[in-house]
């Protein structure tokens, strides 16, 4: 049996890139390509080195089909996906603005991702994991898939594994109070917690990294990653905090750079790095994945990563 080190569970949504820079209604070409947040977390950890798999259901169709292919291409186990008969895979759709900044435009209500439940779950697979990764998205795309991501959290902490969670805030699935008490049960089973300043600012009103760190950590948070774009991250852990620089790319387009850093954190967790070289690894995968289109294509080998950081300086 395939024992995965990592475990992803959430929603795969097949994308669909704009080609140019500009609204949907005038761009003609588009790149067809994979995401959702913890499909690109796994992929990134699969391709930087760790047994990764993914929980989810799919629709009986093409798309669902792809991400099989997909995940099967980057090594990863799919052996506990459910493929639902007559259910659709969500798609979306990337809008690029200038700066490499871009706009989503979603179709993934009812989607076979959202019907996924807690019986779902193949429980002694879960608790076999040594990390599992949840994020903000998979507790509210439905309550069925937040039941379950909460019982995985279980199953896995239980079984001495390690729980990472993005927060990954999408005020158009939810609303703030909702996720704020959702969000604040996350963190008291999660070890290690992603957030964006953007996250941070829309829940708590926070502008400032350290200030994010300290609240998360006051909130039962054993491990705080602080995510700044291009700035780099602010990390609090134990007694250590510090703030680790970004690297100088040319963004293209940013969609999933901060998955491909959380699974970079990850595959670098597996290895026992220290707290400072993982978060320079992990910001080195997030900027190399700015620099092509989508959110799969551009996540670097590790061998690209390390070479990144040797190139300006960081080990």
């Amino acid at each position: 049996m395939f024992k995965p080190d990592v475990i992803a569970l959430g929603e795969p949504m097949v994308e669909f890139c704009a080609a140019d820079t500009g609204r949907l209604s005038v761009v003609e070409v588009f790149k067809r390509g994979w995401g959702g947040d913890t499909s690109n977390f796994a992929v990134a950890a699969a391709r930087l080195g760790a047994k990764a798999a993914h929980l989810c259901r799919l629709g009986d169709d093409e798309f669902g089909r792809s991400f099989m292919g997909l995940w099967a291409s980057e090594g990863m186990d799919s052996s506990r996906v459910v493929v639902e008969s007559g259910a659709w895979t969500a798609v979306y759709f990337i809008s690029l603005v200038e700066g490499g900044g871009h706009d989503f435009t979603y179709y993934r209500a009812g989607s076979a991702a959202s019907r996924y439940c807690v019986a779902d779950l193949d429980e002694e697979y879960v608790a076999s994991a040594r990390v599992l990764h949840i994020s903000g998205i998979s507790m509210a795309v439905s309550v069925s898939l937040r039941e379950a991501a909460f019982r995985a959290m279980e199953l896995c902490g239980d079984a001495g594994g390690e729980v990472t969670f993005d927060v990954n805030m999408r005020a158009k699935l939810w609303p703030v109070d909702t996720a704020k008490r959702v969000l604040g049960r996350a963190f008291t089973k999660a070890d290690t917690v992603f957030a964006s300043m953007e996250d941070v600012r829309t829940l708590y009103g926070v502008t400032e990294p350290r200030e994010a760190g300290e609240l998360l950590r006051d909130m039962g948070v054993e491990t705080v990653v602080i995510k700044h774009g291009g700035e780099g991250c602010y990390v609090s852990a134990g007694g250590e905090s510090f703030t680790c620089p970004g690297f100088d790319v040319k963004a293209v387009d940013t969609t999933g750079s901060g998955d491909a850093f959380d699974g970079a954190w990850v595959a670098a967790t597996l290895e026992g790095w220290s707290l400072e070289r993982k978060a320079a690894f992990a910001n080195a995968v997030g900027a190399l994945t700015a620099t092509g289109l989508g959110a799969v294509a551009p996540i670097p080998t590790r061998e690209q990563a390390l070479r990144l950081m040797e190139e300006q300086g960081r080990w």
